[in-house]
């Protein structure tokens, strides 16, 4: 059975702290300070981060969260994506904008919108997941630009953000039928046309999350597990999360081990393979025997 209360609920939070960081002036902020920002207004609302938030800079498409006295700052020239969720109960809100001060992006942020506005727009029970990615192509292709091939959205479930099927951003030859007992994110991602369509993985890790909860034998790392596992289940959390309870240091080297012993997994930043600039929209869904119910519309 559907949690469709929790759905709801954690997707209007999600939504109207996506509506806030959209009409915010972030020029001069440090990504730390977006990120601390965003996330404290969800907990405020009552709802718990279903990931660290995403502060990814302009080639930078996915995964990029403010490290501790992390001094990146955002400038007039960026192009910054702000990628957050609310869960409550496990259960999950994604959902993203860019926001941009250089009218040069204007295009890319809004074929990002329209892409997101038309697959909600024909997304109901028993169509097809590679019509909806055709339609996000067609929409970006159109206005001159590209999708981004190997990133999608994907269906949700308590605890876990990707859930097993993708929703393609462009046409593919494997399909699903939407059914109305799921979740889903939709999530496009567009570049210029002279990007490459494609992202590859960054130097830097700083998102990660729990693969398996067993014991390492060191007491320290076992210690570390556990925090994880009580305060964050297995969905993914940042170093900033740690340092509260932590030395900063003995945090990343705790990690460090973790990662080696494969009882924790380091997600790497996306960038796009050109180093062109890239845009995203996102809502989460659930659809219906009429349409869809956007539970992350703010």
């Amino acid at each position: 059975m559907l949690q469709i209360e929790d759905y709801l609920k954690a997707g209007s939070i999600a939504g109207e702290v996506r509506e806030n960081v959209r009409r915010k002036n972030w020029i001069g902020f440090t990504l730390e300070d977006i990120c601390e920002y965003v996330e404290s207004e969800i907990i405020k609302r009552g709802a718990k981060c279903a990931f660290p938030v995403n502060t990814s800079l302009n080639e930078i498409a996915a995964h990029y969260t403010a490290e501790p006295n992390d001094p990146k700052t955002v400038s007039d020239t960026d192009l910054i994506k702000i990628d957050l969720g609310a869960q409550i109960n496990g259960y999950i809100a994604d959902t993203a904008v860019t926001v941009n001060y250089d009218p040069q992006y204007d295009l890319l942020v809004q074929a990002a919108e329209n892409a997101l506005q038309n697959a909600m727009s024909m997304i109901k029970v028993g169509v097809k997941s590679k019509d909806v990615g055709r339609k996000i192509q067609k929409t970006i292709m159109d206005m001159g630009l590209k999708p981004i091939a190997n990133l999608s959205g994907h269906s949700l479930d308590q605890y876990t953000i990707h859930a097993g099927k993708t929703v393609p951003n462009m046409w593919t030859i494997g399909s699903f039928l939407f059914s109305e007992n799921e979740a889903f994110a939709c999530e496009p991602f567009v570049t210029t046309k002279n990007g490459l369509g494609f992202v590859r993985n960054g130097k830097i890790k700083n998102i990660y999350a729990l693969s398996s909860r067993k014991k390492t034998k060191d007491e320290k790392a076992d210690r570390l597990v556990e925090y994880i596992w009580n305060n964050f289940n297995m969905l993914p959390f940042a170093l900033r999360w740690l340092v509260k309870e932590w030395e900063e240091k003995e945090a990343r080297e705790l990690l460090e081990i973790l990662v080696k012993k494969k009882v924790v997994h380091a997600y790497a930043i996306l960038v796009e393979a050109h180093g062109k600039t890239v845009a995203q929209a996102e809502h989460t869904f659930i659809p219906t025997k009429t349409g869809v119910t956007v539970t992350t519309m703010g």
